[in-house]
Formats: C-alpha cells, sequence, structure tokens
C-alpha cells in the first residue's frame, strides 16, 4: 500500500525522529505499550525527506532539488504490530543524469514513535534480527556488512554481469552517477536477448516499477533500474542469473532513458560507490575522463563504450584473471621465481585458480611491481604482477 501523507504528521515525524535519533538511550530501550500517533509511512518520509535535504545541501551545484512529501513513495509490504517492513523512493526529476534514490527499511515502533533504519545503514541488521517480518535468509544477508569497503583494497564482488553468461551485449554507458555527479557507481548496457539477470544471489526488492534491487553478501547491492516487465519481489531469494526484467526505457520514478537499456548501479553498505575498479563478470571496469566515458578490461583487451563486453561470469574469490599486461602468455614455473623451471604457460585472458601465495622475484605488470607469487590449483607459480585478482596481497593465505 502507498500511503498518502499529511504535512502535519510529516512535521510530527520529522520532530519525532530528530529526538529519537539524539537520544540513543531510547533506541536501546525495549518497545512500550504507547500508542503510537504517527504513522509508520510518515517516520519513514520523514527520514528520506531528511536525507534528500542533506544530499541537496551537499550538491552546491543544484544537482540535487529539494525534495517534499509529494516526491516520496512509501510502501508497508509486510506489517505485524509493532513492526513494519518495506520500500522507500524519492523519486525524481526527468532530466538527464537524474535517477530516483531509495532504501528497503524496517521500523519498530518504540518511545511513542518509529524507529526507522534502512539497509545498509550501521543498525540495519541488528533491528531486521530482531524483527519477526524478516525471514531467516534475509537476516543472513543484511548483517554481512564489510569494514572497511572497497577503498581497503578489496574489490573482488563475486559478480557476474547483468545479463545471461556466454552472451555479448554493448556497454552503452560507462561509469557515471546513479543520481548525477560522482560517486561513479553505474554503467548502461543493453543487446543480446534484452533479458536483465540478478549480477549474484541475494534477495531481490521491487523499489518501484521498472526498478529493483539485489541485496547481496558483502554489504553489496546491485541495482537495475529502466526494467519492462520487471518481477514484483519481496525479500524474493534470487539466484545469480535470475530473472529480474527487460532492458527498457522506463522512468516511472524519474530520470531518463533515450533507448532501452539497463542502468546497473553498485552500492555498498547503504551508498552507492565507484565501480570502477570492481571485478564484474571478469571485467575490470575503467573510468573515462567524463561520466559516460571509460570501459571495462578483461585480461590485457580492452572495451570502450560502443564496444561488446562477453559475460564469462563471476570471478571466484580464490581466481584470478590473466593480464600479461599486452597479450601472449604468462609462463608458469616450478616455483616463486624466474630462477626456477618453466612448466608450460597460460594464455591472456584466462581464468585461474590460486592456491596460496608466497614471496619471490619481483616483477613489474600493469598495476605495479610485487614480488607475489601465486601457486596455482596444479602446482605451478605465475607472478601476481600479470594477474587481476582484485586484493593487493595473498587471496587464499600464504604457501
Amino acid at each position: 500500500m502507498v500511503h498518502t501523507r499529511r504535512w502535519f504528521g510529516i512535521a510530527t515525524a520529522l520532530l519525532a525522529t530528530e529526538l529519537l535519533v539524539a537520544g540513543t538511550a531510547a533506541h536501546a530501550a525495549a518497545p512500550t505499550a504507547d500508542p503510537v500517533p504517527v504513522s509508520v509511512e510518515d517516520a519513514v518520509t520523514a527520514k528520506l525527506l531528511g536525507q534528500a535535504r542533506a544530499m541537496a545541501t551537499e550538491h552546491a551545484d543544484g544537482a540535487v532539488e529539494h525534495a517534499d512529501e509529494s516526491d516520496t513513495r512509501v510502501t508497508v509490504t509486510r506489517k505485524d504490530g509493532r513492526w513494519a517492513f518495506g520500500t522507500a523512493v524519492t523519486v525524481s526529476t526527468h532530466e538527464k543524469d537524474v535517477h530516483p534514490t531509495g532504501a528497503v527499511f524496517v521500523a519498530r515502533a518504540e518511545a511513542g514513535t518509529w524507529r526507522v533504519s534502512f539497509d545498509g545503514e550501521a543498525g540495519f541488521g541488528a533491528l531486521a534480527a530482531e524483527s519477526p517480518l524478516v525471514t531467516k535468509q534475509e537476516k543472513a544477508v543484511f548483517g554481512n556488512t564489510v569494514t572497511p569497503m572497497y577503498a581497503g583494497g578489496d574489490y573482488r564482488t563475486g559478480m557476474a554481469l547483468p545479463f545471461a553468461v556466454g552472451q555479448t551485449w554493448t556497454l552503452t554507458g560507462g561509469p557515471h552517477g546513479w543520481g548525477g555527479g560522482a560517486p561513479w557507481s553505474s554503467i548502461d548496457l543493453a543487446g543480446g536477448d534484452q533479458v536483465v539477470r540478478a549480477a549474484r544471489a541475494g534477495t531481490a526488492y521491487t523499489m518501484c516499477q521498472g526498478w529493483v534491487r539485489v541485496i547481496h553478501d558483502r554489504g553489496y547491492s546491485t541495482d537495475y533500474y529502466h526494467l519492462w516487465s520487471n518481477i514484483s519481489a519481496n525479500g524474493t531469494a534470487v539466484s545469480q542469473g535470475t530473472y529480474l526484467g527487460y532492458t527498457g526505457t522506463d522512468v516511472t520514478c524519474g530520470g531518463s532513458a533515450s533507448g532501452r537499456h539497463v542502468h546497473f548501479g553498485l552500492r555498498q553498505n547503504s551508498a552507492y560507490v565507484s565501480i570502477a575498479e570492481h571485478g564484474i563478470g571478469k571485467w575490470v571496469i575503467g573510468n573515462g575522463a567524463a561520466a559516460y566515458q571509460g570501459g571495462a578490461r578483461h585480461g590485457s583487451a580492452w572495451v570502450g563504450v560502443g564496444g561488446g563486453v562477453y559475460n564469462y561470469g563471476a570471478l571466484g574469490f580464490n581466481q584470478a584473471v590473466v593480464d600479461a599486461n599486452g597479450g601472449g602468455t604468462l609462463s608458469r614455473r616450478s616455483g616463486p621465481g624466474t630462477g626456477y623451471a618453466v612448466l608450460g604457460s597460460v594464455g591472456d585472458g584466462a581464468t585461474v585458480t590460486i592456491s596460496c601465495s608466497a614471496n619471490g622475484t619481483t616483477h613489474t605488470g600493469r598495476y605495479g611491481a610485487t614480488a607475489l607469487w601465486n601457486r596455482l590449483s596444479d602446482g605451478s607459480w605465475v607472478s601476481d604482477a600479470y594477474l587481476w585478482t582484485g586484493v593487493n596481497g595473498a587471496v587464499n593465505g600464504w604457501c
């Protein structure tokens, strides 16, 4: 149900929310039997508007406008007594480079108001763990955040590209922002059979018509926008490759689309993050000089905007893609260094599985110099300088 809100209720909810945030002791208190005069829809809307005001202040260039209650869509999908669960969306204008923002929320009535938490926020997992409305699978995913995020040097996602493995689609737009400006969290893809699929297993939620969010492990979530015939999901368990919808031009909740595609966005720990340097579908996404430019790299092969990207599937967390830094092959040796015998070679772009790592002779690859060597699953060794693992260091322990 989408609730129609009154401004008086919004103002009350804003005040109640500010008081609740200021009083952390109230957060820890057990729910009381006092009636809650503020509806959960009003409380969630108040939080949405607070975030929108903060974003508008942050974007002094005017990329984000001040929102009011008419710009919000709060849908309560589950409710039982003093608990509620659903989605909350702030719709945007239909300008280019602008997209709606939103969250999955869980709320509990306490201290005369509603305590509201959005997916990825520090308290979301804990509050969801207490809620009788949240399934066991959802609780496992919601509580699985990571610290630090990718900025700590881990760019592994375990994701495929958001279409069928084995297909080639066109990269119609390089890294650009979800809601305008930084971070450049999103890419645009189109082609193939036009069927958009989950990039990794998780739980799916329909944020609004044309927009599906899948919440994954390791604090990640992915957004898929402009979809036609998208699924109606309320915590639906999905596997990598599950159908989510078709590429389209839907802009029900804002933004624009000049041709059918999927606007694919990456989030971690409740925020959109730069998609650059992340490994998706065994490609490493790269920024360009401006939004919508850039491209993706697989091994030594670079594909820019307008080129085709083949979905190789997800890269395992103990795997790597060979990047010979110019094509060709990479020698496999009997030990961690060039002083050991050559046992064979592995081609540029190949996927290898790493058993463990050790230090050896130093080599310089695309990402700099390193003395790290990796022992592969067949017992041979290769220099880490010529592998993309997504991590600056050992990915599967030390030998």
